[in-house]
């Protein structure tokens, strides 16, 4: 049986090596030797060092995607109020992702293929999740919008990209700008009246 201690060991193993070297310089041989196990026990939980990338993405936004995935079908609670937790509670996430990548001494692109995999890995597991609290706020008649993963995906994609400000740098005024516009347009686009996705701001 899988020991659960020793695959969280290799995660943490891998996250302390890129605080100090490029991804592509790692190798499997020195994620083993720093979780302190056998190089073959690597291979017994993962296929590829790419695979423990991804596993490391995934745990880093474990809860938030657990908090959006209770939320779903919490129907008493208003959409616009599920949504707001589900965004704060990724806007968390991403901030400490953020943080500790600052202190880190790797290159920019180095960081920048990193957060592309945390951008596809939100986007991928909301997309469902929004889509679904969406739907619901049409069939009670509190959202407009005829394509509701559409919707979720635009949302998403533009979210995750300026939360993250790796991939499209912007200041502060910039990103307050472009979320202000992507209000306004879902705003009118679903006929909800002004003001009432401002959660998006905080």
């Amino acid at each position: 049986m899988p020991n659960p201690v020793k695959y969280h060991k290799i995660l943490d193993a891998l996250q302390t090596l890129l605080e100090n070297q490029e991804l592509q310089n790692i190798s499997v041989s020195e994620i083993a030797h720093t979780a302190g196990i056998g190089k073959g026990s690597i291979y017994y939980y993962f296929p590829s060092k790419d695979a423990i990338l991804q596993a490391l993405v995934e745990r880093n936004y474990e809860k938030p995607l657990q908090t959006a995935k209770a939320l779903a079908y919490q129907t008493e609670i208003s959409p616009f109020t599920r949504m707001a937790m589900i965004f704060q509670a990724c806007r968390n996430s991403s901030s400490e992702f953020l943080k500790s990548e600052d202190s880190t001494d790797s290159s920019t692109q180095s960081k920048i293929f990193l957060h592309q995999k945390y951008v596809n890995h939100i986007i991928t597991e909301l997309k469902p999740v929004l889509a679904e609290i969406i739907r619901q706020g049409v069939e009670s008649g509190e959202i407009h919008f005829d394509d509701p993963e559409s919707l979720a995906e635009i949302v998403l994609i533009v979210l995750t990209v300026k939360m993250d400000n790796t991939l499209v740098p912007s200041s502060k005024e910039e990103i307050e700008t472009t979320i202000s516009a992507l209000i306004s347009l879902l705003e009118q686009g679903t006929g909800n009246p002004p003001g009432s996705l401002n959660f998006l701001k905080s």
